[in-house]
């Protein structure tokens, strides 16, 4: 890795309310309070790999937010760029321990510091400077109108610049409220990215690639790496910046077990990690956001595709036996 590379990750900090119960309301309940977020979850994995990430969200000043910039500090992450506004920040509830009974989740985002962001707000010109790589998530464009145009300022900007965009193409259904599809607001974001990340079915949601309907846990791992590439080669023609894409796989038979791979497509060649598959599961959250930041550190790392599916894949395997939301910098 260049020593002047540094990563800039642009998303909501989210605080994570997990019940020790399948049902969050009872009688004897306990709920256990974690920092998170979607990018702020790679923020904390490149953090420990010791790659210099900056992360820039909205919160209000108040303990709260304190406590959980404080905690992505401690991993290494620099937050000395974060917007203090508003009066609160955004909740999701899990209503399970860890994400495995059903992995349900309640959303309270609306009208956070972070969702209150409007066009013209950041001054990325300023924020930019010294990064080499902007970060975002489809998570932040669901939100509302304003956060997707906001997407789009940091995006021409970053591209004005010079920065590599990497983009996870999160889909949450739950979120896009607002009156847009995610494929009438996604298209005009993925022009400007360098590598997508995500799965064949997030693609096909947001970007309009075709998808097999048939395809399911009993699809062969063989046909899912077929699947993945034509799918690359769609979103290669459709979005000529772009020259890395990578999808993961997950499948889950009971709340404990967990089936993990990736692949990853250039314009001249597919590659596929091993297949990881275990009965241990501690908390299934934030795999994927693990994976994301594996896939970042292994194209700043190496040249080699097969070793940057591994570290990606790795990365987002070992998120499974960390409880929380953050990883614990495992590959």
């Amino acid at each position: 890795m260049q020593q002047h590379e540094h990563i800039l990750v642009f998303g909501e900090l989210l605080l994570r309310f997990s019940s020790a119960e399948d049902r969050f309301i009872n009688e004897n309940h306990t709920v256990s309070l974690y920092p998170g977020g979607s990018e702020a979850n790679v923020s904390a994995s490149l953090g420990q790999w010791h790659v210099p990430v900056s992360y820039l969200t909205a919160v209000p000043d108040n303990a709260l937010a304190a406590d959980a910039l404080s905690a992505l500090k401690e991993l290494g992450v620099d937050t000395g760029k974060t917007l203090f506004q508003g009066t609160r920040m955004g909740l999701y509830f899990l209503l399970s321990a860890n994400g495995l009974s059903s992995g349900q989740v309640v959303y309270d985002r609306k009208h956070s510091a972070f969702s209150n962001l409007k066009p013209g707000t950041v001054d990325w010109e300023n924020i930019l400077k010294g990064h080499t790589w902007f970060h975002f998530t489809a998570l932040s464009p669901a939100l509302n109108e304003n956060t997707a145009a906001v997407c789009l300022e940091a995006l021409q900007a970053a591209k004005k610049n010079g920065l590599r965009v990497s983009v996870d193409l999160n889909y949450r259904n739950r979120l896009w409220d607002y009156g847009r599809e995610p494929a009438e607001v996604m298209p005009e974001l993925a022009n400007y990215c360098d590598v997508i990340m995500g799965n064949i079915w997030a693609a096909n949601k947001m970007l309009g690639t075709s998808i097999v309907p048939d395809l399911n846990r009993e699809t062969s791992v063989a046909r899912y790496q077929e699947h993945s590439a034509r799918t690359a080669e769609e979103i290669f023609r459709a979005f000529p910046q772009c020259g890395h894409i990578a999808n993961t796989f997950r499948f889950m038979d009971h709340p404990r077990h967990n089936l993990f791979y990736g692949t990853y497509h250039t314009r001249n060649a597919s590659f596929i990690s091993d297949i990881y598959e275990t009965n241990e599961v501690i908390d299934r959250i934030g795999s994927g956001d693990a994976f994301m930041a594996g896939l970042i550190y292994g194209l700043l790392h190496f040249d080699n595709g097969q070793e940057i599916i591994d570290r990606a894949s790795g990365a987002g395997f070992q998120k499974l036996f960390t409880k929380g939301d953050f990883g614990n910098g495992s590959f």
